[in-house]
């Protein structure tokens, strides 16, 4: 059994640097451009109730059955949302004390790191128990930091996963069902040729 987890297209937030979480935003048509159906084809596709996601999922895997996971949102940034990190810099104190902080307490208004772990590693583990073979998630880039940060071998931390829009982190879940871990697959980030 693998692990495909994808993150959503570039929208105009990302270009922009803003903090999106919860926020609803649409990819862009740069974003739509650049995404190409994936030539995996899955059962179907976990996806976040959120466009920017859902939208990836039907360019990336078109045709294949959408179950949609709500814990699968993006973390929940709170008052931070809409807004970039440089004008944050600039102006919000409680943006600094959070980033000087490792970005793991809670955002005003909105979700802790731990939280929004917790929340997608245990819709993650749901996912795993009811899968039938191979599992495909597109989400948000916390998402996919979240899970392999939780059970990827070998380990990195949650910033450690990051990717760019649009691409995947693909992992063998071989000994998931004794050992709850992920395997990282050789050049996972990059999604090597020949691998799907």
């Amino acid at each position: 059994m693998r692990v495909l987890l994808f993150r959503h297209g570039r929208t105009a937030w990302n270009a922009e640097r803003r903090y999106q979480g919860r926020s609803d935003i649409p990819l862009s048509p740069e974003g739509e451009r650049a995404l190409r159906p994936h030539p995996f084809r899955p059962a179907a596709v976990y996806v976040s109730p959120l466009v920017r996601a859902r939208r990836t999922a039907e360019l990336l895997f078109p045709g294949a059955p959408h179950i949609v996971v709500e814990d699968f949102r993006e973390m929940d940034f709170g008052r931070f949302e809409g807004r970039t990190a440089d004008e944050m810099e600039r102006d919000d104190p409680a943006y600094r004390t959070w980033v000087e902080g490792g970005c793991v307490g809670r955002c005003p208004g909105g979700e802790s790191l731990a939280e929004f772990e917790a929340r997608v590693t245990e819709a993650f583990c749901r996912v795993m128990e009811e899968a039938e073979g191979d599992v495909v998630i597109v989400a948000h880039g916390g998402v996919q930091m979240a899970i392999p940060a939780r059970f990827a071998r070998p380990p990195r931390g949650y910033f450690g996963w990051q990717t760019p829009c649009g691409e995947a982190l693909l992992f063998d879940a071989a000994r998931w069902t004794e050992e709850r871990v992920l395997e990282a697959a050789e050049g996972a980030g990059n999604f090597p040729e020949g691998v799907v």
